[in-house]
């Protein structure tokens, strides 16, 4: 059984869409990083960087003691090698889907995080700053593009480099893109979302509270911490 700590955004997102299409029994354990949840020290045990998601497996390949995992990246590659789903055993297929999902962790992710912040939560409407994560976010949509104009999925099969980048494109709209400047990747996009993984993890996350998720003392709490919050 998969214990999964888990909040509704993008990187909670990946780890559902797999569990979903692995079939892989998992518990939802709420995290509502709006209130501060991901600081509370039962929490910090699993992810000691106080960020969402975070498993607990209990019932490990090795028979052993259960297995808690943080970052949504390792714990894609954790339970792709669990379950012998969605990454490749042979040497080059295993590279290419893992230079991708280093490509998202490292870069769509965090660009497209600041994008966010920048636009849609900042106090203060910084035109530089906007300007500069929108066009990021644009440079990487056309990575992305590019990479899909030839293939169906992102490393070929579908596979965990898939589900770690689809959930960053979702709220295109509010990254100031439009998919149909990008034909290659809205068509992956588009069959994405139609798979039915995909469709029930979504509708798992509306079973999940998001009342007052970002408001002016959420905000207190999601933006400037420091390391007060983890210690």
């Amino acid at each position: 059984m998969i214990e999964l700590y888990y909040w509704t955004t993008p990187n909670g997102h990946k780890i559902t869409m797999f569990l979903e299409e692995a079939g892989t029994p998992y518990t939802i354990h709420p995290v509502n990083i709006g209130v501060g949840d991901q600081f509370k020290p039962e929490f910090l045990r699993i992810s000691p960087n106080n960020r969402i998601p975070g498993i607990i497996d209990t019932a490990p390949a090795d028979g052993g003691a259960a297995i808690s995992v943080f970052e949504s990246g390792a714990i894609l590659q954790y339970l792709a090698e669990k379950t012998g789903q969605f990454l490749p055993t042979d040497i080059r297929g295993r590279t290419e889907v893992m230079q991708w999902l280093f490509w998202q962790m490292g870069g769509l992710g965090p660009m497209l995080g600041q994008n966010h912040h920048f636009s849609q939560y900042a106090p203060e409407k910084l035109d530089y700053a906007i300007n500069r994560y929108v066009n990021e976010t644009n440079r990487l949509y056309g990575v992305l593009n590019k990479r899909l104009a030839d293939r169906e999925f992102v490393a070929g099969e579908y596979s965990i480099a898939d589900i770690a980048c689809y959930p960053w494109i979702v709220p295109y709209e509010r990254q100031g893109q439009n998919l149909d400047d990008f034909p290659h990747l809205k068509r992956w996009f588009l069959a994405i979302q139609e798979r039915p993984a995909t469709v029930r993890a979504y509708e798992k996350a509306k079973t999940i509270s998001q009342a007052a998720t970002v408001n002016e003392n959420s905000k207190k709490i999601l933006f400037g911490q420091t390391a007060k919050q983890v210690g």
